[in-house]
């Protein structure tokens, strides 16, 4: 993957498949300690013991669509190769954590990407989810709660098509506004 969003995309679609009903996203930018933090938690059914020790495997999956599950080694390798980290922390019936930090300034640390275009895919594909993104860039901070959104669109499904284009010029403006790479 060329951009960090879609592998922001891979790990959220894990979550879902996992039956989980809220998941947060949070990206931290910060150019002071030259860091930037992804992490994504949900509810959903979590991973057992033995499930855990072998997500890192790139041979081992839980789809049914394909024989290898390369998503979580290759945003680890993408962390590691900028001087990050990578920590994967789940329990079953309670969710699952996942953190990649990358050192901000490393020329081998993948853009961002289309966040804004990432969300919205993430909210058509699944309307009956909750997602709270919460984006921090040094001081400033952008959040986007599709609970919110869904209350104040009323009778409006948040997926159509009125919603969606608010919602992806509400994270535009809002990481602009927060002065952001997005």
């Amino acid at each position: 993957m060329i951009e960090l969003s879609l592998h922001i995309l891979d790990i959220v679609e894990n979550s879902t498949r996992a039956g989980a009903k809220r998941v947060y996203i949070d990206i931290i930018e910060d150019t002071r300690r030259d860091l930037l933090s992804i992490e994504i938690r949900d509810n959903g059914s979590g991973m057992s013991e033995d499930v855990l020790k072998k997500a890192m495997d790139p041979f081992f999956t839980t789809k049914t669509v394909r024989d290898v599950g390369l998503g979580l080694p290759m945003l680890a390798h993408a962390a590691e190769k900028t001087g990050g980290r990578f920590i994967i922390e789940s329990k079953g019936e309670e969710g699952t954590r996942v953190v990649a930090e990358f050192k901000l300034s490393h020329i081998d640390r993948q853009p961002l990407g289309n966040i804004a275009s990432t969300l919205v895919t993430l909210v058509v594909g699944n309307t009956d989810i909750d997602f709270i993104y919460r984006h921090r860039h040094n001081d400033q901070e952008y959040i986007l709660d599709t609970r919110a959104i869904k209350k104040e669109m009323g009778d409006l499904p948040i997926d159509d098509v009125k919603v969606l284009t608010f919602t992806r010029k509400h994270v535009e403006e809002g990481l602009k506004n927060i002065g952001t790479e997005a």
